[in-house]
């Protein structure tokens, strides 16, 4: 199991730096989200300072692009790092794409998979000298001429990753991508009865089994090097669900857990900026079922490897604490 880890994307200037130092304690991956800044630019730098460790867009927003962008940006990120970049994608909800970006929306999932179809056509046209012939029903790239063309990458094609909560998206990615982003608002007994069984059904689909496929999860922690700074987690880590309840694409990882009415509420509260009141309603189960939740950074590693050791391939701990020296316990413990 691989572990990863974020990095600031706020000064590309420092993204190399924090990678670097992700290097040296052992992390495999580091990964730019796309929020208030570019999530390509930080992994420029990150891609310089560093010699092993796995570079990761989690997520750029794939609609607020096209299949070209996206496959220029892969493919040269991919050559930087010598091999090291993966691709990691999320489709946003229709909102920030119509509103924020100004881009269309329709059928995300199928979209989705199309977009990375057209990317890998584009590839495949730069590394083995095919005809680019993509006509889809979203994309259609039917032109490539020698001097917009890299040529081959000595490195090899990156993997494409995507994040998907909802049962079409989800089968969209396993049927078309890499590997799955699997958002930090899940729980085991989601993953086990809803997120798995459709990942099977879109590998089978598409011709692939499991080994063909990579699971990168996300999880929410809170944890602390002293009594404060743990209750400091623990607070922080309920608003980071509230917030994410509060989304209508989330609401059936609370129903799941018999929390479905709750999804209303915090919506309404979100739309009144009442966030305090939000937390509040965030009680201790549903807090221990989303986030892994422990007094020390070792208790926090033994209940990660419990309850993903036999899911995931890559793991994601989201610290809700920036103590110096947390996040190397946790790695040390995870590794043992």
């Amino acid at each position: 199991m691989k572990i990863d880890a974020g990095i600031p994307t706020n000064d590309p200037r420092e993204s190399g730096k924090a990678t670097k130092l992700l290097e040296d304690l052992g992390f495999d991956g580091a990964f730019t989200a796309e929020t208030s800044h570019d999530p390509f630019l930080p992994l420029v730098t990150a891609a310089i300072e560093t010699e092993k460790i796995e570079l990761v867009t989690a997520i750029a927003v794939a609609f607020a692009r096209n299949p070209m962008t996206l496959a220029n940006l892969g493919y040269d990120l991919q050559k930087l790092s010598k091999g090291r970049f993966i691709l990691g994608l999320g489709s946003q909800i229709k909102p920030h794409i119509t509103k924020r970006f100004s881009m269309s929306w329709s059928s995300p999932a199928a979209r989705m998979k199309e977009l990375v179809e057209a990317i890998r056509a584009i590839w495949d046209c730069w590394q083995n000298e095919s005809k680019l012939d993509f006509r889809g029903e979203y994309y259609t790239h039917t032109l490539m001429t020698p001097f917009f063309n890299p040529g081959p990458n000595p490195y090899g094609l990156p993997k494409i990753y995507v994040a998907a909560v909802g049962p079409l998206m989800t089968k969209s990615v396993a049927q078309s991508a890499d590997g799955l982003l699997v958002h930090p608002f899940h729980t085991p007994k989601y993953m086990r009865e809803t997120t798995l069984p459709i990942v099977e059904e879109g590998l089978s689909l598409a011709g692939k089994t499991r080994s063909d496929f990579d699971l990168s999860i996300s999880v929410m922690t809170a944890t602390g090097l002293s009594e404060e700074t743990y209750m400091n987690a623990v607070n922080a880590c309920k608003s980071g669900i509230a917030f994410y309840a509060s989304t209508p694409a989330y609401k059936g990882v609370l129903e799941a857990h018999g929390y479905g009415d709750l999804q209303g509420r915090l919506n309404l509260l979100s739309k009144e900026g009442k966030w305090k009141e939000m937390s509040s309603l965030i009680d201790d189960e549903l807090l221990n079922t989303v986030a892994v939740v422990r007094e020390t950074p070792e208790a926090v590693s033994e209940e990660i490897k419990k309850r993903y050791g036999d899911q995931g391939d890559r793991i994601t701990p989201a610290f809700y604490s920036g103590e110096e020296g947390l996040a190397s316990r946790v790695i040390d413990a995870l590794r043992d």
